[in-house]
């Protein structure tokens, strides 16, 4: 039996000591895994760790995700984060998959989702707008998912 759950009310029960460690998985750990850990760490920091990760990197945080988190959010990610891979955090409590559009990587966690997030890499402005919008919106509600 399959189980379904609604992901907008479901409250996931975790076991971990201390914060819970949320791992915001994208492939290249460029764009919206970066984002997401910036906001997680600025919106959410009081209820768990936010680190993001990805499977194959790119050399660069996106240069138009840094330069738009600067203007909306007054957030440096370029001087406060990098590119990792998932081998490179510590093991999740959560794991967040930001829309990956190929196979996702496993990684055991007692929770996961798929935010199922388009890549606004390569598009105007208000495209980075909207999808950092998205990501802070659904940084809230996971806050409030696990906050105890």
């Amino acid at each position: 039996m399959d189980l379904v759950y609604d992901y907008d009310t479901y409250k996931p029960e975790l076991h971990c000591q201390g914060k819970p460690k949320v791992a915001f998985v994208c492939v290249h750990n460029s764009c919206r895994s970066q984002i997401a850990e910036a906001l997680g760490k600025k919106l959410a920091g009081d209820v768990f760790e936010s680190y993001s990760a990805g499977t194959a990197l790119k050399d660069h945080i996106n240069p138009d995700a840094v330069r738009m988190m600067k203007q909306l959010h007054g957030i440096d990610m370029e001087k406060t984060q990098y590119n990792k891979l998932i081998s490179e955090i510590p093991q999740p409590d959560v794991v967040i998959f930001m829309g990956c559009n190929v196979s996702c990587p496993n990684l055991p966690s007692q929770y996961a989702e798929n935010w199922g997030l388009e890549d606004p890499s390569g598009k105007e402005d208000a495209a980075f707008a909207e999808t950092i919008a998205q990501i802070e919106k659904k940084v809230l509600a996971l806050k409030e998912k696990l906050r105890g």
